[in-house]
C-alpha cells in the first residue's frame, strides 16, 4: 500500500472531543492524532476572560501562537532572568523559544481564540511542564523552604495540575496588567502580523507572512495568513526547507499533496480542519467556496522558502518546457512568464 493510501494530509481539530478546564477549551493534534504530521504540532486553545493557561514550559518544542479573535497578555520569563508582560489581539502573534517559562490569560471582554503551533510534531503534554504539578509532587519542606511560606499557606496549594486557572480580568489601569520589558507595536516576543501590509495578488488574494527577518525572535518558525478569492488558488509549488501546517480560518477548500511515484492525496477542508505538507512535498491550495478563503500557515523554519511552479516554468527556456512537457513550441512560449503565487480563477 502506498504512502497515499496510507495518510491523510487532514484533520477535523474542531470536531474533536476537548479538554476542557477552568474557563479554557483546548484541542491539539501532534503526530499521535495525526499520522502525516510529523514535524510540526498544533493545538487550537480558548480562554475566557480571566482564565489562565498556567505558568509552563516545553521541553522539546519552541511555541508559535497566533490570535484568532479576543485579547490576552503573557508573561514570560527569559533564562537571563529577564522578563516581558505583552498584551495581544486579533492578528497578533507571539514566539517562545522552547524551554521558556510563559503563561496566557484571556483579558476579555469575551472569548479569546488563539492557535499555536509547534516545531516538533511529537509535542505533547509529556513534555510540558507546569509550575502547579511541579509544586504539587515535591516535598511540602522543600517548597515551603523554597517560597518562604508557612504550612498553612503551602496547604492552599492545587494538590495537582491546575492546566487552567481561573481568576480576576486584569486591570488595564493596574501595575499588574502593565507592559513590562519593551512596550511597543513590536516587541521582543510579539509581531503584530495583522497590522503589516498585505501583498496583494491581482485576481488571486493576499498573504501577509512574517520571518525571523522580520521578527528575530523566532529562529525556528516562520507564519503567513493567506486569503484567497473564490475559484483562486495558491499555486502548485513546494517548500524545500520546511514543513507546512495550516489552520483553515474560513471559507471552504481543497488541497493536493504530491508524494512522488505517482502518489497524490487531493481532501476538502473547512473551517477549523487542520492540513499538512511534508516538506519538499508538491501541493496547492484552492478555495472551492463562495466566500473568501482564510488560512493561517506555519513553517517550522525561521526562513520562509518556497519554490513555485510558474516561477520555474517563467526560467525555463520553451524548447526545454516543449520537449519535457511534450507540448508545441507554440504552446510552451504561452505558459507563465512569470511568477504568479496566486493562479486566479478560470475564466468561464
Amino acid at each position: 500500500m502506498s504512502n497515499a493510501d496510507k495518510l491523510s494530509f487532514r484533520y477535523r481539530l474542531e470536531q474533536q472531543p476537548p479538554r476542557i478546564g477552568a474557563g479554557g477549551v483546548t484541542r491539539g493534534a501532534s503526530v499521535r492524532e495525526f499520522p502525516a504530521s510529523i514535524g510540526i504540532a498544533g493545538v487550537s486553545m480558548r480562554l475566557a476572560p480571566g482564565s489562565m493557561r498556567e505558568m509552563h514550559w516545553h521541553a522539546n518544542a519552541a511555541e508559535w501562537g497566533y490570535v484568532v479573535s479576543g485579547g490576552c497578555r503573557t508573561t514570560l520569563l527569559n533564562p537571563d532572568g529577564s522578563w516581558e508582560t505583552d498584551t495581544f489581539g486579533p492578528g497578533d502573534i507571539w514566539y517562545f523559544p522552547r524551554g521558556w517559562g510563559h503563561s496566557i490569560q484571556g483579558i476579555g471582554p469575551g472569548e479569546c481564540h488563539f492557535i499555536l503551533i509547534f516545531d516538533n510534531g511529537d509535542f505533547s503534554e509529556d513534555h510540558t511542564f507546569s509550575v502547579t504539578d511541579w509544586l504539587a509532587h515535591t516535598p511540602q519542606a522543600v517548597v515551603a523552604q523554597n517560597l518562604g511560606l508557612g504550612a498553612d499557606d503551602i496547604a492552599l496549594l492545587p494538590k495537582g495540575e491546575a492546566y487552567f486557572a481561573a481568576g480576576p480580568v486584569p486591570d488595564d489601569s493596574s501595575f499588574d496588567a502593565a507592559a513590562r520589558g519593551t512596550p511597543a507595536l513590536v516587541s521582543t516576543h510579539r509581531y503584530p502580523l495583522g497590522a503589516q501590509q498585505p501583498r496583494r495578488v491581482p485576481g488571486g488574494g493576499t498573504q501577509v507572512y512574517v520571518t525571523e527577518k522580520e521578527f528575530p525572535i523566532s529562529t525556528s518558525m516562520a507564519g503567513s495568513v493567506l486569503e484567497i478569492q473564490p475559484g483562486a488558488m495558491r499555486e502548485l509549488h513546494w517548500h524545500p526547507s520546511a514543513d507546512e501546517w495550516q489552520y483553515y480560518l474560513e471559507g471552504s477548500a481543497e488541497m493536493g499533496v504530491f508524494l512522488a511515484e505517482g502518489q497524490v492525496v487531493i481532501e476538502s477542508f473547512e473551517q477549523g480542519d487542520v492540513g499538512y505538507a511534508p516538506m519538499g512535498s508538491g501541493h496547492y491550495i484552492r478555495n472551492t467556496g463562495e466566500g473568501m478563503l482564510r488560512v493561517l500557515v506555519g513553517f517550522n523554519n525561521g526562513l520562509y522558502e518556497s519554490n513555485d511552479l510558474s516561477a520555474w516554468l517563467a526560467s525555463t527556456p520553451p524548447d526545454v518546457l516543449a520537449t519535457n512537457l511534450n507540448l508545441p513550441r507554440a504552446t510552451a512560449e504561452r505558459l507563465p512568464h512569470r511568477t504568479l503565487f496566486m493562479a486566479p480563477p478560470i475564466r468561464a
